[in-house]
């Protein structure tokens, strides 16, 4: 999930294949389980009420109440031609979702909603790094991770962060829209992450 200004996104923005979730689709992500089900869809694609259940720890009685909540507001979709009427297959639309916009937060229950989901959203994603940490210390192979962890300080001004912010999602952008369908054995799911914010801190001042 990126932020960028006031915009909270799935992934970097496609302009051409972004949604702007409105007040009763935002509310209706706003579940800690919901925001879970959306991220597997988006991470690893199609899904059944069963699988997400076991993935989950969950009934599929369960899940499968809060894949057709989600589908209700079009967050999600059942898969065309697959499935049966007892096992139906779920997946997520192409394309960012702009989670958090203005509009969205301007009233009590929107910017609770938006909370609710992006701060799952992230605790999801520390949690997936942290798996993987702990999974790479420990396998014999870790060396051999095809992985990037690193982290930078820099001093910007607005315009200077605004220009690297979208150079470095441009990238990201072009590499999902490009790579988007691609299967094979040596394909797999990869957690790209840009976090860019202004930290607080002491100031020192000259001479001091």
């Amino acid at each position: 999930m990126n932020v960028v200004a006031a915009k909270k996104q799935t992934e970097p923005v496609d302009e051409a294949q972004n949604r702007l979730l409105d007040a009763g689709a935002l509310k209706a992500l706003a579940h800690p389980l919901r925001v879970r089900i959306f991220d597997i869809l988006s991470q690893y694609g199609p899904q059944t009420a069963s699988s997400l259940a076991e993935q989950l720890g969950e009934s599929s009685g369960a899940t499968s109440y809060h894949l057709r909540a989600l589908a209700k507001h079009d967050l999600i979709r059942e898969v065309d031609g697959r499935g049966t009427a007892r096992e139906r297959w779920w997946e997520r639309p192409k394309g960012s979702v702009t989670i958090s916009t203005p509009e969205a937060v301007r009233t009590p229950s929107g910017l609770a909603a938006s909370q609710i989901v992006v701060t799952e959203t992230y605790r999801q994603r520390h949690d997936q790094l942290m798996r993987f940490l702990a999974q790479s210390w420990s396998s014999d192979d870790a060396l051999e991770e095809a992985a990037e962890l690193s982290t930078a300080n820099a001093r910007l001004t607005r315009e200077q962060f605004e220009d690297v912010r979208d150079r470095i999602a441009a990238i990201i952008t072009e590499a999902v829209r490009t790579h988007r369908d691609q299967e094979g054995d040596d394909v797999r799911p990869y957690l790209i992450r840009l976090d860019m914010f202004p930290i607080d801190g002491p100031r020192v001042r000259e001479g001091s």
